[in-house]
Formats: C-alpha cells, sequence, structure tokens
C-alpha cells in the first residue's frame, strides 16, 4: 500500500502544529497508513488550506483506555479534553493510532 501523502486538521489546530505544541495526532484505523520518515502536505479540514508539511517520525497502535496525560501534553490539552475530542470524531472507537511529527 502507498503512504499517504496529505493529512488533515480542523483549522482550530493550525497555531498549536506551527509553534510546535501539538507534536502527535490520534486517529483511527483508516489513517494508520502514514510511514515515518514521509513528507506530507498538511490543509485544513474545513477548507483544505495548505499550512504546512510534516515529517512523519512514528505511528504506533493505542487503546482509547490506555491514553495518558503524556499523549494529552503532546496534543497540548488536558487529558478529559483530549478523550472529549477523540469521543466527537471517533465516537465509540477504541483502536487508534499515535502519530508522532514534527513540521519541516
Amino acid at each position: 500500500m502507498t503512504a499517504p501523502t496529505t493529512m488533515t486538521f480542523f483549522a482550530r489546530f493550525e497555531s498549536d502544529i506551527l509553534a510546535g505544541k501539538k507534536v502527535i495526532t490520534i486517529r483511527d484505523a483508516s489513517e494508520k497508513d502514514y510511514q515515518p520518515g514521509t513528507v506530507v502536505d498538511v490543509s485544513t479540514l474545513e477548507e483544505g488550506r495548505w499550512f504546512c508539511r510534516l515529517h512523519i517520525e512514528s505511528v504506533e497502535p493505542v487503546q482509547f483506555s490506555a491514553l495518558t496525560e503524556y499523549h494529552a501534553e503532546q496534543e497540548n490539552m488536558t487529558l478529559d479534553e483530549l478523550k472529549h475530542v477523540i469521543s466527537d470524531i471517533y465516537p465509540g472507537i477504541e483502536e487508534l493510532y499515535v502519530i508522532t511529527y514534527r513540521v519541516v
């Protein structure tokens, strides 16, 4: 399978990503095929507006129930906020993937 070359984020996360405050994203199985070492173009989900490129550093499975304060810090949120956001986006999904990245 070919690694994805694009990624989208809600516009509200753009400033945290560009400032290096948000360094992971947690996605469901439909987005687990990102490959470490690749670079992806990033745009806003709402408007499709490009805003940066990210180097994918790792893709690791994680259970929703195993999310920790460390994950929340990497998302620039509290753990309660993180779990709420994930539950809104992926209701009822337990199997998730942590994608670690850096802005290039």
